[in-house]
Parts: C-alpha cells; sequence; structure tokens
C-alpha cells in the first residue's frame, strides 16, 4: 500500500495527485449529514437494514482491512471501527467529508477517486461502498466497478448501497448532485461480468415508497422550488414514527427475505477465488 493510504499515526490528509479537488458532491450538504447522521430516523433505520443484511454474509470471515469508498463524514467507518473493532480505511472525493472524518479521530483518511483507487491490487478483505456510486457521471460505474474487484482480496466481500429507480429524483437529488440510479438487475449486471458471485441483493426503505412517490412526483413539481437538501430533524414524534417501517424492514431483511422494490438498493457480492 503507497505510503500514508493505510492505517497508522495521524497525519496530513491524503489526495490522489491524478484527480481535481472537486467534490462529485455538493459540499453543502457535507454539513447537513454530520448534524444529522447519529440520530435522525433515515440514517439510524438504513444502518439497522445495511447491517441486518450484511451479517449473514459475513459468516466467520476473518476482516482485516476495510474500505470505505464515498465515506463522506466517515461516520460509519467511526462506528465500525469503535463497534466491530475493524482496521477501517475511510476515503471520499471531498476534502471538507474528510476533515469531518479526522474530527472524529479517524485516522489518516484518504482523499482520492473512485475510479482511480491509489491501493495496490488485492488490498482489502471488505469494501464499502455506501451511497456513491449515484454520484458518478453516466458510463463512469464500469471502471469503478473494475477498480473496486481489483483492490479485493479474492474472496473479498464488496457490499453497495445506492438510490433505486429514476423516477424517484427529487429535489434532493438534484442538491446533492445525483448523477444517476439503478434498478436491481442493472446493478446486479455491472458486477456479474467482472468476477463477483452475488450473495444478496434487496432493495430497502420500500414501506415508504407510496408517500416518496406522491412527494417526488407529484407535490414537488407543483411546488417547482429550487434544489434543496431533504436532510433536516424532524420532531421527536415524526422521528420515531418514520424509523418504525425501516425497523421493520431491518427485520424482515434479517431473515433472509428481499424486497422488490424500495428507495434504495443493496447488492452484496463475493470477489472470485
Amino acid at each position: 500500500m503507497p505510503a500514508g493510504s493505510g492505517m497508522g499515526e495521524p497525519g496530513p490528509l491524503i489526495r490522489n495527485p491524478q484527480q481535481a479537488a472537486d467534490t462529485a458532491m455538493n459540499p453543502a450538504e457535507f454539513d447537513n449529514i454530520a448534524r444529522s447522521e447519529r440520530d435522525l430516523w433515515w440514517y439510524r433505520g438504513m444502518r439497522r437494514i445495511l447491517f441486518r443484511a450484511l451479517d449473514p454474509c459475513l459468516g466467520a470471515r476473518n476482516i482485516g482491512r476495510v474500505l470505505e469508498v464515498g465515506c463522506g463524514t466517515g461516520y460509519l467507518s467511526y462506528i465500525l471501527e469503535k463497534d466491530r473493532d475493524w482496521q477501517m480505511v475511510p476515503l471520499d472525493y471531498s476534502r471538507k467529508g474528510l476533515i469531518h472524518a479526522r474530527s472524529m479521530g479517524l485516522e489518516r483518511p484518504v482523499q482520492a477517486d473512485l475510479r482511480a483507487l491509489p491501493f495496490p491490487p488485492a488490498t482489502f478483505s471488505l469494501v464499502l461502498a455506501i451511497d456513491v456510486l449515484a454520484h458518478l457521471p453516466h458510463g463512469d460505474e464500469y471502471q469503478a466497478a473494475a477498480e473496486l474487484a481489483r483492490i479485493l482480496v479474492p474472496g473479498g466481500l464488496l457490499v453497495v448501497r445506492t438510490a433505486a429507480f429514476d423516477f424517484l429524483r427529487s429535489r434532493h437529488s438534484q442538491f446533492v448532485f445525483e448523477r444517476q440510479r439503478f434498478t436491481r438487475s442493472r446493478l446486479a449486471g455491472l458486477f456479474a461480468g467482472i468476477g463477483f458471485r452475488m450473495l444478496r441483493c434487496t432493495y430497502a426503505n420500500s414501506l415508504l415508497l407510496p408517500a416518496a412517490i406522491v412527494k417526488f412526483r407529484v407535490w414537488e413539481p407543483l411546488l417547482r422550488k429550487l434544489p434543496r437538501s431533504g436532510v433536516a430533524p424532524v420532531p421527536m414524534w415524526l422521528d420515531r414514527l418514520l424509523y418504525r417501517p425501516l425497523a421493520c424492514e431491518a427485520g424482515w431483511i434479517g431473515r433472509g427475505h428481499n424486497l422488490a422494490a424500495g428507495q434504495s438498493l443493496i447488492w452484496i457480492g463475493e470477489k472470485a477465488a
């Protein structure tokens, strides 16, 4: 692994010199996320769903180095390092996100582009790509997928979560510079031809899908307002109410069931040995 790209003593942020400093996500969104991702219903519920989908796939694996690409503020890496004692390497395209990551004590976060990862082949036993593919321009997902395959060890796991269905694009999607969304068949096909065996693929945030369709396809077009972040606190009673459907989905997914439609999509695959 190149100097400065792994765990070790604290040091300056690392960036891939071949890439520009621009971020693929609206920089203004990082502060919104940092204020909300610990307690807001959506983040709590989607983490619970993610872990319920992932844990059965881990089995008795020995988890070594773990890369989180598109780590944002680094909060997920922080949780996994703290609660599971995983050796996390948080990576993001945005310097602003990684400043938040360092503020939580994550050591030596990496600033780099998903399409040109600064690691040797077969470096990580587990790679997380959470809500990052949607920010790539159309067509660039193929190079990103090839890079994710390259840096995984044989038999390593790749976990992808991304936004689902183009018809669910919203004001929030525009605000965060979301460039594409995926269906189950499209996401599975992206990795099928590059040496992955799919272990799991399910939609998530499904029970709230009817409300989302009304909001994004009816209400927002009627209002015709400018793009705006959808990450904002809500009253405690509403937060608890909105969390319940996600908690129900987590239980369902944890029992091995897949959901047929939803606002997000989770794919887990194993690289061929």
